[in-house]
């Protein structure tokens, strides 16, 4: 019984692993589409951080339960995450961009007013 167990655990995990590969892919091809028209507009930084946030709590799950599938699946979701915002900071449709002295706002900043409602915070 035990053996069965362990045996669909293993399939369920592989299967697992396999389809997080589509996960982490459509980060990947969002932020590809983000630098081929090199404008982030439309683009939900809202979205994005949920995402983040959501597999960072799953990866720690994953490091509390030493369960391997559900960190790799983690892991290969934040790595993508990640090139899709910082494409996305990258090409976001800034205020001023384009006029002379165009500076980005710091990381920081940008994180903060992408977690802010849109009703209060100031537009970048």
């Amino acid at each position: 019984m035990i053996d069965i167990l362990w045996t669909t655990k293993q399939i369920v995990g592989a299967l697992l692993v396999f389809t997080s590969i589509f996960d982490a892919l459509k980060y990947a091809v969002q932020a590809n589409k983000i630098r081929k028209q090199q404008s982030a507009k439309g683009m939900s930084r809202r979205f994005t951080n949920w995402a983040i946030s959501n597999d960072i709590v799953k990866l720690t799950y994953g490091i509390i339960l030493i369960d391997i599938y559900i960190i790799v699946s983690s892991i290969m979701a934040l790595g993508c995450m990640m090139y899709l915002w910082i494409e996305t900071y990258l090409w976001y449709p800034y205020r001023m961009r384009g006029c002379p002295y165009f500076k980005k706002p710091n990381v920081l900043l940008y994180l903060i007013n992408s977690i802010i409602p849109n009703s209060l915070r100031k537009r970048l």
